[in-house]
């Protein structure tokens, strides 16, 4: 199988899964100037997900390239040798800033896509595509309002930041090629830390607001009260892309890997921060009101230097705050049931992972993964047990 994103977050997951769960050699699609930094760059993440002496070397295989050139950055008689060799594809690298500008950003996740699945092609006449399973976002559905099923894309939708809709782009375009590839799309929501013991590699989206809001920087907050705030953690995640990726019945579907019914909410989310870090609520003003007033008067009169950074910074994340749109995910629910796989809600494991957090410095501090919790048997594999060992930050997501 091939893997890209290997170095990012839940790149890292999904290697670590396939690598514990399957005995397949995996391809790893990674930058770097020449082979041996590439190769280096592999070693270094399976040093941090399994630290010395691990058993796995031998079924790893760094391949230098990069989805933002053509062809993958590999010469065509390279392509044509691993395509014969491949037939499973998991396409997980992908820009996941918001403050790219959608050029930029378009030129990882629609370009990059497009050239996956080109090499797909090729993998598919060379010698059969079991499967591509695409990593998308539920954020496709950008501002819509109301229920957003799994087989809907298009809906008319506008977007907040140039990441939804580059990902709404590249999803249309893996559309365009299902009539030829045996494909599934797979949306996360926001993804967080682990469930059990916090650990995670990245800390955006939710962790920004709430180090801003641990700090004393928020007064007020562009927000609906009963805004949903759909969160899953890593583990979750990952452990549905596995299992989702080799169940005949998932080729051609899509599947949301949100929490839905489990989701938190803006107040929920307020009283707990407020529980955890002793800080009392911000009052909750209509985001217009708070984007054309309220934002620029507290950035002006803000008298700490620190603080106004934080409130400005903030912007990216405030749209979030007040999303009107929920995500059906009874397929994914109704497909993962039998495996034991499901969300839980956000406030059953609020409180770890900010102890992570904290303990992190908010990513400051490199925590390694080994020593986090220990090893937990795998109830659904023949496989008996997990290894748990360093897992390190990588902010690089392709």
């Amino acid at each position: 199988m091939l893997l890209t994103g290997a170095t990012g977050f839940l790149g890292m997951e999904l290697l670590a899964r396939y690598l514990e769960r399957s005995d397949r050699p995996v391809y790893v699609l990674v930058r770097g100037a020449d082979a041996r930094e590439a190769a280096g760059r592999v070693q270094d993440t399976l040093r941090s997900l399994f630290g010395v002496g691990h058993p796995y070397r031998k079924r790893v295989v760094a391949v230098r390239g990069d989805v933002t050139h053509s062809g993958l950055g590999l010469r065509a008689n390279r392509r044509d040798q691993l395509a014969e060799r491949i037939s499973e594809i998991v396409h997980s690298a992908a820009s996941v800033s918001f403050e790219l500008d959608l050029e930029a950003t378009r030129a990882i996740n629609v370009d990059g896509t497009r050239r996956v699945l080109e090499f797909a092609q090729r993998c598919q006449s060379r010698g059969g595509l079991r499967r591509l399973s695409h990593i998308s976002t539920a954020y496709v559905a950008g501002e819509h309002s109301g229920r957003f099923n799994e087989d809907d894309l298009d809906v008319g939708q506008r977007f907040r930041n140039a990441y939804e809709q580059s990902k709404f782009e590249a999803e249309l375009l893996v559309r365009s090629y299902r009539a030829w590839l045996p494909i599934t799309v797979l949306r996360p929501s926001i993804v967080v830390g682990e469930r059990d013991s916090g650990w995670t590699a990245s800390f955006n989206v939710l962790y920004w607001p709430l180090r801003a809001f641990s700090r004393g920087t928020y007064r007020a907050l562009p927000a609906r009260r009963d805004a949903p705030v759909d969160v899953v953690p890593v583990d979750y995640v990952a452990d549905a892309i596995f299992e989702l990726s080799r169940m005949p019945e998932a080729q051609d579907g899509t599947y949301h890997l949100t929490a839905s019914g489990d989701a938190s909410s803006v107040g929920e989310l307020i009283e707990l921060a407020c529980a955890r870090f002793g800080r009392p609520a911000p009052r909750l003003i209509a985001p217009g009101v708070y984007r054309n007033v309220m934002h620029p008067l507290l950035v002006a009169t803000s008298r700490d230097e620190r603080q106004r950074r934080a409130l400005m910074r903030s912007e990216v994340y405030f749209p979030y705050f007040a999303i009107a749109a929920t995500y059906d995910d009874r397929r994914s629910r109704v497909a993962l049931r039998r495996a034991g796989i499901a969300p839980t809600p956000l406030r059953s494991y609020f409180d770890t992972l900010i102890e992570f957090a904290l303990a992190a410095e908010w990513g400051r501090r490199q925590i390694p993964r080994a020593g986090v919790r220990p090893v937990a048997a795998f109830p659904y594999d023949r496989l008996a047990q997990i290894r748990r060992t360093p897992r390190t930050r990588d902010a690089v997501a392709c």
